[in-house]
Formats: C-alpha cells, structure tokens, sequence
C-alpha cells in the first residue's frame, strides 16, 4: 500500500476543474440553449458527480469488507447510468452542432472520472494514514 503522488492528486483535482468549468462555461456561453435547458444539464452533471462518489465508496466499502446495504449499492449504480442516460438523450436531441455535443459528453465523462480518482485519493490517503497511525508514525495530514 503506498500514498498516491502529490502529482497524481493534483492532476486528479485538475482534470475536474477544467472539465467542470469547461462544461459549465459552455453552459454559460451557449446562446442557443434556453435557461430550462442549462438548468437541465448542470443537474445532470451535478447528479453524475455525486452518483459516481457515492458509486465509487460503495464499491471501495464493499471491497474492504465494510457493511453497505445491497440498496444503496443498487441505487448508487442506477443514478449514474441514468446521469449518463440523461446526458446523451439531452445531447441527442439538442439542436446544438455536433462538435458542441461531442464538448459537452467529453467535459462530463472527464468530470465523472476525476471524482471517482478523487475519492479513491481521499480513500487511499485515509488507510495509509490509518496504518501509519496504528504503527506510531506521524501521519501525512500531521505534516
């Protein structure tokens, strides 16, 4: 078990910010798309977000041993296919050029991918320092 590089945490919350800012500056700049339509695809991206956190935890909870609750694992799984659902039937039907949907699903699919290697970052970070602290050593947070 090691600690993920500072590199790859960085780049992790990089790639979220550019693909989140870029999606949500084409949102603001899209002069075709009426405010209900923004409306629509910044829920879809804020839910394929969580939904790939909460997928993600879940996943990780299960593979260490953790309780979860076959519910929610399967909800968890059915929020973020219906996000990518959402995202693709939205873009589908735009009246958008296809170089303007193409930039959408690119921004949303790297959006879900940087949080879903954010939480699994905070995750790792949180059982090195675990084992660390059980064997007496100073944990990287107390740096």
């Amino acid at each position: 078990m090691s600690r993920p590089t500072g590199a790859f945490i960085g780049a992790s919350w990089a790639v979220l910010g550019i693909g989140a800012l870029a999606f949500l500056i084409g949102l603001w700049n899209a002069e075709g798309l009426a405010l209900s339509e923004r409306g629509y695809y910044f829920t879809v991206l804020i839910l394929g977000l969580y939904s790939a956190i909460s997928l993600q935890k879940t996943i990780r909870d299960k593979a260490e041993g953790l309780p979860i609750s076959g519910l929610y694992y399967g909800i968890s799984w059915s929020v973020l296919i219906l996000s990518i659902v959402l995202i693709a039937i939205g873009l589908w039907n735009a009246t958008m050029s296809l170089s303007e949907k193409g930039f959408y699903g690119i921004a949303f699919a790297m959006s879900l991918f940087a949080v879903i290697t954010i939480q699994k970052n905070t995750r790792d970070m949180a059982r090195v320092n675990a084992v660390m602290a059980e064997h007496g050593y100073q944990t990287y947070s107390d740096e």
